[in-house]
C-alpha cells in the first residue's frame, strides 16, 4: 500500500479561499452583509439563469424553508423519493407534514413518474424529486405532471450545481430549488445552502424565514429561524463559483475516461437531452459491491463510496412498510467511485486497473 490514498470525494481549498476569508475577518463584519447579497447575485448568473437565490447556513436549512416559504405544513403531503440522503424526507418532516415515499427508475436512480402519479392524494402538496449524483431528474415530466394535478414541484438540486436538461438549468424548474454547499459538494462555501426561485412571494418568505421572521430590525414578522449564512461562507463560496464549470468539465472528462475503460460492470447512464455533473460517479455492481468496496481500499488504497446504502423509508426514523422493489435494488448494488477534479491520470488509470482486477477476480 505505497501508492498514496485516494480519497472518494475531496473539497479543493486554495490560496484564493484563505485570501478571500482573510479579507473579511479584517473588516470585523462577519455576519449576512456584503459578500452574502453578492455571491446570491453570482450564484443566480452563473448557475440560474439570473434565477432569484436565497443564502442559508445548510442544505438542509434551504430544504425546510423552502417547504415552509411555499407554505408546506401540517396535512399536507410531499412525495419524495427514498432513494437518497435523509435530509429530503426529514425537511418535510419538519415542517409538520407527511413524507410518502416513491420508488425510483434504474437508469439514472431519480423518481419514477408513474409510481409517483399513483401516490397523489387529495393530500399532495407537492412533489420533491432530487436531481441525484449530478443527473438531472425527468423534470419536464414533473413538471407536466404538477401541473395536471394541481400541484407544487419542488427540486432537491443538492448534488446539481450546473446541470441541465434540454438546455435549461437545474433549479429552474420548480416553484424553489436548493443547492447544497457543503465541503464534499461540486462547490462549497464551506457549510452552506441556496435556494433559487422565480415566486417573488417564496423569495421574501425565504429571507424572512432566514432571519428570525425579519426584514427590519425588530419588526418579526413571522416566525423564523436563524438560518443565515455568514460573509465568511460566502466569501469561500464565491471563489468557488468562479471555479465550479471548470471543475465541472474536468469531472465529466474523468468520467467518461472511467466509463471507456471500466469493465464487469454497470457504468453510469445519461438521458438524452441531460448534463451530467458527476457530483457522484455512480456504478452498478450486481454482485459482490461490498467486497469491491472493501478491496478496493484494502488493497489498492483506494475509497469509494456506498450512497445510499439504507433507503429512507426502512431508516428508524421514519420506520416504513413501503415496498419500493427499484430503491432496494439500487441500495445493494450501487458504488461510487472518485471523480473529483484533482485526481491525475495516473489516479484514474489506478482506478480502472483495480476496479477490472477485482471484478476479473471474481468472475
Amino acid at each position: 500500500m505505497s501508492q498514496e490514498f485516494i480519497p472518494a470525494a475531496k473539497p479543493i481549498i486554495g490560496d484564493e479561499e484563505r485570501a478571500a476569508v482573510d479579507a473579511v475577518m479584517a473588516t470585523g463584519m462577519l455576519a449576512q452583509g456584503k459578500q452574502v447579497a453578492e455571491f446570491e447575485t453570482e450564484f443566480s448568473q452563473v448557475l440560474l439563469d439570473g434565477r432569484a437565490s436565497v443564502a442559508v447556513n445548510s442544505g438542509t436549512s434551504g430544504l425546510h424553508l423552502g417547504l415552509l416559504a411555499s407554505g408546506v405544513g401540517p396535512g399536507d403531503e410531499v412525495i419524495v423519493p427514498s432513494f437518497t440522503f435523509a435530509a429530503t424526507g426529514n425537511s418535510v418532516a419538519l415542517t409538520g407534514a407527511t413524507p410518502v415515499f416513491a420508488d425510483i427508475e434504474l437508469d439514472y436512480y431519480t423518481l419514477d413518474v408513474a409510481h409517483v402519479e399513483s401516490l397523489i392524494t387529495d393530500k399532495t402538496k407537492g412533489i420533491m424529486p432530487v436531481h441525484l449524483y449530478g443527473h438531472p431528474f425527468a423534470a419536464e415530466a414533473f413538471a407536466a405532471l404538477a401541473q395536471k394535478h394541481g400541484i407544487d414541484l419542488y427540486e432537491d438540486a443538492a448534488q446539481a450545481h450546473g446541470a441541465a436538461l434540454n438546455g435549461k438549468k437545474v433549479g429552474t424548474f420548480g416553484k424553489f430549488g436548493m443547492f447544497s454547499l457543503y465541503p464534499t459538494k461540486n462547490m462549497t462555501s464551506g457549510e452552506g445552502g441556496m435556494v433559487s426561485t422565480s415566486d417573488a412571494t417564496v423569495e421574501r418568505n425565504l429571507r424572512l424565514l432566514r432571519n428570525q421572521g425579519m426584514e427590519t430590525q425588530y419588526q418579526n414578522e413571522l416566525v423564523g429561524f436563524n438560518n443565515r449564512m455568514t460573509d465568511l461562507h460566502a466569501s469561500i463560496g464565491r471563489v468557488q463559483l468562479t471555479k465550479v464549470m471548470g471543475w465541472t468539465k474536468q469531472r465529466q472528462d474523468n468520467a467518461a475516461f472511467l466509463t471507456a475503460n471500466l469493465e464487469g460492470v454497470g457504468t453510469p447512464k445519461v438521458a438524452e437531452g441531460a448534463e451530467h455533473v458527476y457530483h457522484q460517479y455512480t456504478i452498478r455492481v450486481p454482485e459482490g459491491r461490498d467486497e469491491l468496496h472493501e478491496r478496493l481500499r484494502s488493497e489498492f488504497n483506494i475509497g469509494s463510496g456506498v450512497y445510499y446504502p439504507v433507503p429512507n423509508h426502512r431508516l428508524p426514523s421514519f420506520n416504513r412498510t413501503d415496498e419500493l422493489p427499484n430503491t432496494e435494488i439500487a441500495a445493494k448494488e450501487v458504488l461510487s467511485l472518485p471523480v473529483h477534479p484533482s485526481l491525475s491520470q495516473n489516479d484514474l488509470e489506478r482506478i480502472v486497473t483495480a476496479v477490472n482486477t477485482i471484478v476479473k477476480a471474481g468472475a
